[in-house]
């Protein structure tokens, strides 16, 4: 058995900057006999069966433990984080969504007993669940064949066809009825498949950002939501709320964008008026008269290897962490998950088949080494569109349902948290307005309509400010993402823990370098005091 402080602590990796915050969000104290017996309880065993109990997994929201019974039994434990918020809504709409998905035949793990509340014997929220037997297909993810790629992307791709096939009567995340409080707001899902179904109801959504920091506190609407525009907007309502009681003029969140506004704190104001200006558009961003593209559609929240287990012959035994799943309309759903997508290149933009350059054997080691990876990239868009083209033609056709993109950037930017950045959600609602005649959803045909102006306007010398200042911070990103290979190190600064020390060496090289390199001892001090990788107060972005 592993020493009970152990058990509470996050000890996977370290962060190079804000490290002790970092930690500190991810320590769960906890009554460990208790949780032992709850847990041998949930497969009709006692505590006295337990034969072993250590951590097995740290996510970024939940630690996850392997339980070991004396007659070789094995199964998780798994509790939330003090960071994860709503607790209660979270764990509770993650069992029923798993429960839900397993009776329609999805690879989910089945769940033996959980508590959405902390007023336990353990003290803490907690799903005990079966383990996923097989591989972790991140494992194996970089070093598999082009065809094993392919056989992963094509069972993914009808796991997701079977998904999408689900019907909803509403948009949110799911639950089982009895979990949620008498009077909250819900949609009892009909029981067209089973009497079984009239267990589960459509919630509140526990996507995380509509509950970030502060924003846990506030009084708005977040679901179920019964019209399009109802999901379109919640976001968007939530985070003007949050600015209209929380809101202060802030420096950007990435401090490597800094720079650009001379080092100015930014107002949150301007953030309003973009907020404003999308939900004048919202009734526009609806895809009209197409009831397929605005039906309530469930999809994994982060399909990505590390997520997926196979078996030796590559069937997917399990999907895990369903945490923060939402149901939303299919248009807003739609898309290529990040570990497969390549957009931003314009041979997977176009849908050619990827291949080698002619030259390859000709070009230099490391220049063959980047032109595989890059095939590698374009080989993974390239399946993953072909084949949902072929398995999943709901989906193909909402990919393809222009501007999909681009409504899909507006929604998440405009539900977003604020932090310093009043540049993307206005450099979105300006391409919204360049792309009028492609966008514009208006419910009647007739030719005087059609040439209806957009809602929203911008001033020639403000659009040309924000497209610079846009195209300035995408260079800062892209910087910043330089950096973190440099230094070895991952989204936040995370690093294995083994790796921290020498990660911690090569970041104070980089600043010691861009020192060196500043021409003025004005830069010097700015450069100091905002440097990207050193700890700073984030407080007042929460």
């Amino acid at each position: 058995m592993e020493e009970p402080s152990k058990l509470f602590e996050y000890t996977s990796g370290r962060w190079i900057y804000n490290d002790a915050l970092r930690r500190s969000e991810r320590r769960r104290v906890f009554n460990v006999s208790e949780f032992k017996r709850l847990a041998a309880a949930s497969v009709n065993q006692n505590a006295e069966d337990v034969a072993r109990f250590e951590k097995l997994a740290e996510g970024g929201f939940n630690r996850t433990f392997l339980v070991t019974m004396r007659d070789g039994f094995q199964f998780v434990g798994r509790i939330p984080y003090p960071v994860t918020e709503p607790k209660d809504l979270v764990v509770a709409s993650e069992v029923a969504t798993m429960d839900f998905l397993r009776s329609h035949g999805i690879p989910v793990p089945k769940i033996y007993g959980y508590s959405a509340t902390s007023e336990n014997a353990a003290g803490t929220e907690y799903i005990f669940m079966e383990l996923v037997r097989g591989t972790n297909l991140g494992d194996i993810w970089f070093d598999m064949s082009e065809k094993a790629r392919i056989t992963i992307i094509t069972k993914l791709v009808e796991l997701e066809s079977r998904l999408f096939a689900l019907r909803f009567p509403a948009s949110g995340s799911l639950y089982y009825t009895k979990d949620l409080q008498a009077g909250s707001n819900k949609v009892d899902i009909p029981t067209a498949y089973s009497a079984r179904e009239s267990r589960f109801c459509i919630g509140p959504d526990t996507t995380f950002g509509l509950w970030y920091g502060k924003r846990l506190s506030l009084q708005v609407y977040r679901g179920p939501y019964t019209d399009p525009a109802a999901a379109l907007s919640a976001g968007a309502k939530k985070e003007i709320a949050y600015l209209m009681k929380f809101g202060r003029p802030l420096h950007p969140f990435q401090r490597l964008r800094r720079e650009i506004y001379n080092y100015q704190k930014q107002s949150h104001l301007e953030h309003l008026e973009s907020l404003e200006k999308y939900l004048r558009i919202v009734p526009l961003l609806i895809p009209n008269g197409n009831d397929t593209l605005t039906r309530p559609t469930i999809r994994h929240p982060d399909l990505q290897p590390n997520n997926v287990f196979v078996s030796d012959n590559l069937e997917i035994t399990g999907l895990i962490d369903w945490q923060h799943c939402a149901i939303l309309p299919l248009f807003l759903q739609c898309g290529i998950p990040n570990s497969f997508q390549n957009y931003g290149d314009s041979v997977s933009e176009s849908l050619t088949p990827p291949e080698l350059p002619h030259n390859f054997d000709e070009l230099s080691e490391s220049e063959q080494f980047k032109q595989v990876v890059l095939l590698r990239r374009r080989q993974l868009h390239y399946f993953y569109i072909t084949t949902t083209a072929k398995l999943n033609s709901t989906h193909c056709d909402a990919l393809t349902y222009d501007p999909s993109t681009l409504r899909r950037k507006l929604f998440h930017r405009a539900s977003d948290p604020w932090e310093g950045d009043n540049v993307t959600l206005k450099a979105d609602l300006i391409q919204l307005t360049k792309n009028w005649s492609k966008i514009a959803n208006l419910k009647s045909s007739t030719s005087s309509e059609a040439r209806a102006p957009c809602p929203i306007t911008f001033p020639e010398d403000e659009v040309n400010d924000c497209l610079r200042l846009n195209s300035a911070q995408v260079e800062a990103d892209e910087q910043l993402e330089a950096c973190r290979d440099v230094i070895g190190v991952g989204a936040e600064g995370w690093v294995p823990s083994d790796q921290y020390e020498e990660a911690k060496q090569r970041e104070s090289k980089l600043k010691a370098d861009a020192l060196d390199a500043a021409e003025s001892d004005e830069e010097s001090a700015r450069l100091c005091e905002h440097w990207v990788f050193d700890d700073f107060n984030e407080e007042e972005y929460s």
